[in-house]
Order: structure tokens, then C-alpha cells, then sequence
């Protein structure tokens, strides 16, 4: 018999989603949202976000009113039945991430790519915010 610590908000969450039956599932709901790490490298900002288990035509990142958007969805496998599962814990359904691009940030090269799970956009910085040598008149 192996210990399992208790989670009182995940049974909570499970009990809400046997009573809502498909309005409770992350289907309707999108009940998860990718983690993002962001960082400076080079002349870009990148972004990473994890999204495993999410095929690469599922997802969309764009750029409206100054904020990028990535959007995607998570499918349930139909491998078995769901009334057989003993307990599914993994998030599916619907996803939106947004954030607020800087000035600094040149939205017309903004690039994405997506690898093992891995979503990666790289945000060019804008040329007038790249540091510039100033020549000293004598």
C-alpha cells in the first residue's frame, strides 16, 4: 500500500467536475494555463511556455493592441473511456496567456517555435533600443 498526500482542493475540484459533468470539465472551462518563463538573450526577450502534451497546430500566438496572445487547447485522449478512469488529473481544454509588449520590442519580428513541448517566442528588440557607441567630436 503505497501513502498518497491528501489535496483537499483537488478532491474539491474533482467533486465539482462529477456534479457539473461536461460544464465542470477543462473542456468548457479551460481550467489550466501554461507556465511562462521570461528572459534577455542576445537582442530578443524570449518567452517559454510548457505546454506538453499540445500539438503544435492546436496553438496560436498573435499580437493585438500591443499584447502578445498565445491561445491554444489540450485534448483528452480517447484511448479509454472516461466513465473507466480511476482518476484524471491532468488539465485539458482551453488556454489564454497575454502580455504586454514593450515599447522597446519590435512586433513586426516576432518569431515562434515549438519543440518537445516547448513553445518559444523570440521578441527582436527595436534597433532604437539597442545600445549604440555615440562618436565623440574633438
Amino acid at each position: 500500500m503505497t501513502l498518497v498526500r491528501w489535496d483537499p482542493v483537488r478532491d474539491l475540484m474533482n467533486l465539482l467536475q462529477r456534479m457539473l459533468g461536461p460544464l465542470g470539465s477543462g473542456e468548457a472551462f479551460g481550467t489550466w494555463a501554461p507556465v511562462v518563463d521570461t528572459f534577455e538573450k542576445d537582442d530578443d526577450l524570449v518567452l517559454r511556455a510548457e505546454v506538453p502534451g499540445v500539438d503544435s497546430e492546436d496553438i496560436a500566438v498573435s499580437v493585438e493592441n500591443n499584447r502578445l496572445v498565445i491561445q491554444g487547447e489540450r485534448k483528452r485522449e480517447k484511448e479509454f473511456d472516461e466513465e473507466n478512469a480511476y482518476r484524471l488529473e491532468r488539465s485539458v481544454g482551453g488556454f489564454l496567456r497575454s502580455f504586454v509588449l514593450p515599447k522597446t520590442v519590435d512586433a513586426t519580428k516576432i518569431q515562434a517555435s515549438y519543440t518537445n513541448g516547448v513553445l518559444e517566442v523570440r521578441l527582436p528588440k527595436a534597433d532604437v533600443a539597442k545600445p549604440r557607441r555615440i562618436a565623440i567630436q574633438a
